[in-house]
């Protein structure tokens, strides 16, 4: 849209029309009558294929195959969950059928995903994972104990309010100069008191950024959990229409459904009313072939007979009683590390010294030590 008008084209808007032809759902671009070669033109302005559009001119409707617009930048199609899978491994995000299925889902009934599993395992990943698959900027509200609407959606700029105070403060003198009482003064100054509470003075934050965005986008809504029972009843509205109100503006609609993900780390149990709300989700740790298939794609220089070792060790680890397990996050630390060591197999040396990537207490680091001379000679080692 954005490439076409600043090149003086004519105005170029999004509305949908049916069409026998073509997808009800595909993006419609109205705008003056132009010559076919014009419009071929304008398909090939970007190299990225979305889907066949309608150019509406005098006369009957005709298609083209549309190759992208600069103005449009989300993915708008996505062809299977197959798809899916593929576009996160090419990132490196290694996914299960059913995560690419839950995202699938979410983008199809335009329902927000409510994503739990214990830390480290990719939820956040997730998120960024999707928007990148979707061509789409990636907003994110980080959610903590007293998160309220004031730094979640919007608040006021009371410094730039107060400044224009200061300065009007003369010209409001004059004009209230005459007036002998109170109710005078309110009725001479009309509106004015409501432009402090306008659009020039009004700070977005995250969840109204997503709402207002000029271009689909994927909103995170990060550690839900952590945040108080009250503000899940805030978000409730958002979730179930898209839109939250403003006292002093009103409602505000989404200007284009954003893609909604919620992660939790089930440190306290959500509301039926927000579960209700999402479709549900959850990652748990990674069985040991898809883990070693994620550290290949995430560590590529770790050697492979190192890798199975390292998957094997942690997934071990996992089937102890310990405080904090490791997740997948650690055995990336982990594997890392290894590379820097240049390390070509697990030694009980090496091992010790670095466990304080894997676990998070010194009592498990403990065990761990205690439980690795064992694992060692399981292996095969002395």
């Amino acid at each position: 849209r954005d490439s076409v008008a600043s090149r003086g084209l004519g105005d170029v808007y999004k509305r949908q029309v049916p069409c026998p032809s073509i997808d009800s759902s595909s993006l419609i671009f109205a705008m003056p009558p132009f010559p076919v070669g014009v419009v071929s033109w304008l398909a090939s302005v970007s190299p990225r294929a979305l889907r066949y559009s309608v150019w509406l001119r005098q006369g009957p409707a005709f298609a083209v195959p549309w190759q992208g617009c600069a103005g449009v930048p989300m993915k708008t199609r996505i062809d299977s969950v197959e798809d899916i899978i593929r576009s996160f491994s090419e990132q490196g995000y290694i996914c299960s059928e059913r995560i690419a299925l839950a995202v699938y889902l979410a983008a199809q009934l335009h329902k927000p995903v409510l994503v739990e599993g214990p830390p480290g395992v990719g939820k956040t990943e997730l998120a960024k994972a999707a928007a990148a698959f979707l061509e789409a900027p990636l907003i994110r509200l980080q959610c903590y104990e007293g998160l309220d609407e004031s730094r979640a959606l919007y608040e006021w700029k009371y410094g730039k309010q107060l400044l224009y105070t200061q300065l009007l403060r003369d010209k409001l003198g004059g004009m209230l100069a005459d007036t002998d009482s109170l109710e005078a003064s309110m009725d001479r100054l009309g509106d004015l008191g409501e432009a402090f509470y306008s659009e020039t003075f009004l700070e977005p934050r995250p969840l109204l950024h997503a709402l207002r965005s000029e271009e689909p986008a994927v909103l995170l809504i990060d550690e839900i959990d952590k945040a108080d029972q009250e503000f899940e009843a805030f978000l409730l509205e958002l979730l179930s229409d898209f839109q939250i109100s403003i006292p002093e503006l009103g409602t505000v609609k989404a200007r284009h459904q954003p893609l909604v993900l919620l992660t939790s780390n089930d440190q306290r149990e959500l509301s039926d009313a927000l579960k209700r709300r999402c479709l549900h989700l959850y990652i748990p740790y990674p069985e040991a072939e898809l883990e070693v298939q994620i550290v290949a794609a995430r560590v590529p220089d770790l050697d492979a007979r190192l890798r199975e070792q390292l998957v094997a060790f942690i997934q071990y680890l996992r089937e102890q009683d310990m405080k904090k397990l490791p997740a997948i996050s650690e055995t990336l630390d982990w594997a890392r590390a290894l590379v820097l060591l240049h390390a070509d197999s697990l030694e009980q040396e090496q091992v010790a010294d670095t466990l304080n990537l894997v676990l998070k207490t010194e009592q498990d680091v403990t065990l761990a030590r205690e439980l690795l001379p064992a694992w060692l000679r399981k292996l095969g080692k002395r």
